[in-house]
């Protein structure tokens, strides 16, 4: 067996400035420290931080008056950060600034007057926060059939925004119909889908080419994680998405395979050394790294974290 590690993969810079965040947040304040839905999509990162004093949250009502809560990598409605005011809490904010982009992107045409389509998942976390800015003026589309039955009360003043960690492939085919049914349709100069969702779909498309089977590890409730093993599937390779070795089976594999791995962006290195173990254990596999792009993005912590970080 032969398994070929994809680079980039795994963290992304709003992922780890997030972790950092919580870290910090829980050393310096001590558990527990509440969190509004899950910091990241990732179990292993969750249950991680559910050992150290973590308590993650679906509704602010659920912290107690005067505690710290801290809002996920993946942002939170304008509605939620006013609860947690009015319980007296220490809101620190661990969006991600792209997804913080996404948000003001909605402020700004919202107050123009114009309806803006968002492109995501019904439900996701991202999705939700985002449409919590201007609820009135946003309309979630899905998919191309979506964009066929939409219709706007003015065609001439309309904008669209994206989800970040969607597939590229898929908002390509849904932007272009929205583009072909609303000529005039306005968009932001820069697109909005992260670089590290890009990057990651870009080096399972080029690596997967020679791989059998392909290992994507993350949750099965990560966007970005559920996207890379889709586009696996749909080259016709054999494809896993799983939080950890735990998860395969031997029967999955065959002695001669070439197993790509790769990481979602809320998936932690360890698990990927854990899953390469399993399969040098298993059968006895060599490992080489196949580089397809170079990263070096890193984003600040939260303001008030950062004056913390230098006391530490």
């Amino acid at each position: 067996m032969k398994i070929v590690l994809a680079a980039p993969r795994g963290f992304c810079a709003g992922v780890n400035m997030a972790v950092d965040s919580l870290e910090l947040t829980l050393k310096h304040f001590g558990a527990p420290v509440y969190v509004y839905h899950e910091i990241v999509h990732n179990q292993y990162v969750v249950d991680t931080f559910k050992q150290k004093g973590a308590v993650f949250v679906d509704s602010v009502d659920q912290v107690p008056e005067g505690s710290v809560l801290m809002f996920s990598a993946h942002g939170v409605s304008p509605e939620i950060r006013a609860a947690a005011k009015q319980r007296n809490l220490t809101a620190l904010d661990a969006t991600c600034p792209l997804v913080t982009k996404v948000h003001l992107e909605a402020i700004k045409y919202a107050k123009l007057g114009y309806t803006i389509v968002l492109i995501g998942h019904q439900g996701h976390d991202e999705v939700i926060g985002t449409m919590g800015e201007a609820p009135e003026a946003i309309v979630l589309v899905e998919n191309e059939a979506d964009v066929e039955r939409l219709r706007v009360a003015d065609e001439s003043k309309l904008a669209l925004l994206t989800q970040t960690t969607l597939s590229v492939d898929d908002a390509n085919r849904i932007i272009t119909k929205l583009r072909e049914r609303f000529p005039a349709i306005q968009s932001p100069p820069k697109g909005d889908i992260c670089y590290a969702t890009q990057n990651r779909q870009d080096a399972v498309k080029a690596l997967s080419q020679d791989a059998d089977v392909v290992v994507v590890l993350g949750s099965q409730n990560s966007s970005n994680s559920a996207r890379l093993r889709e586009l696996a599937a749909d080259r016709g390779k054999r494809a896993f998405l799983v939080d950890g070795p735990g998860d395969l089976k031997r029967n999955d594999f065959n002695d001669s395979d070439t197993v790509l791995i790769t990481a979602g962006a809320s998936a932690p290195e360890s698990v990927v050394q854990e899953t390469i173990a399993w399969l040098q254990r298993e059968f006895d596999a060599e490992v080489e790294t196949a580089t397809v792009r170079e990263e070096s993005v890193e984003f600040p912590l939260p303001k008030p974290l950062r004056a913390i970080s230098v006391g530490q």
